[in-house]
């Protein structure tokens, strides 16, 4: 997490709409001697206060086995993002940084049961499947009977509810309004940079 307080975004709305964008997210966690990463697509389940996240990984992941050890997990989104140079903000003594947008969900984990498996594969199905249209859906009822719940056991679920969550929008707040107009119209020219771009007209707006 950035250290600079101005950056840190805690709109809960916004960082559940920023996670949903970019759900192919980083789920960490620590065994007491190393610290482990692996990548999975995160649900993001909205309630009265925070969001609960569902996710699964490998049976043989080493975050896998950390988590059934009652460790904790840090899961990370990482949002649009661009380089910056600094001679784009016409202002001396500048040095190139990078403006970005992420969410952080920080708690303890919890096992989900065959049955909390199943309902969240399912519900990834449902999600991504629906993003292919007007393809037809693929569902697990296509597959050949007894096949899913032989694969079942290869993957463990877990649901999180974050004692912490938290984002960091990163958009050169920080600089004179001149300086950040620069930057837009520099990003605006580059592919990579237009998403950056456009979340700074409208922070600025």
């Amino acid at each position: 997490m950035h250290p600079a307080r101005h950056f840190l975004d805690t709109r809960i709305q916004t960082l559940v709409a920023r996670a949903r964008a970019h759900p192919f997210a980083l789920v960490c966690a620590s065994d007491g001697t190393h610290v482990h990463a692996a990548h999975a697509p995160v649900l993001l389940d909205e309630t009265d206060d925070l969001p609960v996240l569902r996710f699964h990984l490998s049976a043989g992941n080493a975050v896998t086995a950390a988590l059934l050890a009652g460790n904790r997990s840090l899961v990370v989104f990482t949002g649009d993002h661009a380089y910056v140079s600094p001679d784009w903000y016409g202002l001396p003594d500048q040095v190139g940084t990078w403006n970005y947008l992420s969410v952080e969900a920080e708690g303890p984990v919890t096992h989900l049961d065959k049955a909390g498996s199943t309902r969240l594969l399912d519900d990834l199905s449902d999600l991504f499947e629906s993003g292919l249209a007007p393809k037809p859906a693929w569902t697990r009822a296509r597959m050949t009977p007894g096949r899913f719940d032989a694969m079942l056991p290869g993957i463990r679920a877990f649901s999180l509810v974050p004692s912490r969550f938290e984002g960091i929008t990163k958009l050169s707040q920080n600089k004179p309004q001149s300086a950040q107009d620069g930057v837009i119209a520099a990003l605006s020219e580059r592919d990579e940079g237009i998403a950056i771009a456009n979340h700074m007209r409208k922070l600025s707006s």
